[in-house]
């Protein structure tokens, strides 16, 4: 399985994605999740990517072969002309994939992909899409600041109470933390190293970048505070009566 986040801020754009795959539980790989295209000073495009390791990565590997020859090889990422028209691209390129991969005759369910489409083209703000495997997508908003893919149920209530358009991203890389952490510690689908990337607004370049193992410091940190508050907060509830 896997577990993906992008969020919106006023500040820019978060993403974190975790590395593993498995095909059974004596099948476990580690594969990145997480993929960037940038042309400095125009524009950032990240790709979070979950579902079938075959169909996401035919689709990645399809979007990177036309943006390193956009004369070529059409549409590339680096050429078009909006955040929108570049989720059609992905979306028609990920139906494709999928229908392109399924037997005449059979469901495409067991080649499904889902992934969360992030940046800016200079001209305009920056996006947030969530791509489903139908091609189709939608789009962040004030109501819904933030997109998951994969396991999301577990990492979902911290980033329902804790977010504001407002935080830094240093509050939103604890945001994220503990929502991965939350996640790791629910279902062993998921699991590290995690890669984390910030974009700030109309910067046009690739800003912070992470990759978090299970030895990393602060997650270590972050990981334990956060028991421990959960703890404390449950203990300082009044207790239920049975009288």
């Amino acid at each position: 399985m896997t577990y993906c986040v992008g969020i919106k801020f006023d500040r820019g754009l978060a993403f974190m994605s975790d590395t593993r795959t498995n095909a059974g539980i004596d099948s476990i790989s580690t594969f990145r999740k997480m993929f960037t295209w940038s042309k400095p000073g125009e524009r950032v495009i990240v790709l979070l990517a979950a579902g079938n390791l075959a169909t996401t990565q035919a689709v990645v590997s399809l979007l990177d072969e036309r943006s390193k020859a956009p004369s070529e090889r059409t549409p590339s990422l680096l050429e078009t002309p909006s955040m929108f028209q570049t989720a059609r691209v992905v979306g028609n390129l990920v139906k494709e994939v999928i229908a392109s991969s399924a037997p005449a005759g059979q469901s495409q369910d067991a080649f499904s992909a889902s992934f969360i489409l992030g940046g800016q083209i200079k001209g305009s703000e920056p996006r947030l899409f969530m791509i489903y495997p139908e091609g189709n997508f939608i789009e962040a908003g004030s109501d819904t600041p933030f997109f998951q893919i994969g396991e999301a149920k577990y990492g979902k209530p911290i980033l329902i109470r804790a977010y504001d358009r407002a935080m830094s991203f240093e509050a939103a890389a604890k945001l994220l933390m503990v929502s991965f952490d939350s996640t790791l510690k629910s279902n062993l689908s998921v699991g590290m190293p995690l890669d984390m990337l910030f974009y700030e607004s109309d910067s046009f370049e690739i800003g912070f970048q992470k990759r978090i193992t299970k030895d990393d410091p602060y997650f270590r940190t972050i990981s334990d505070g956060w028991s421990d508050a959960l703890r404390t907060a449950f203990g300082s509830l009044p207790d239920f009566s049975l009288s």
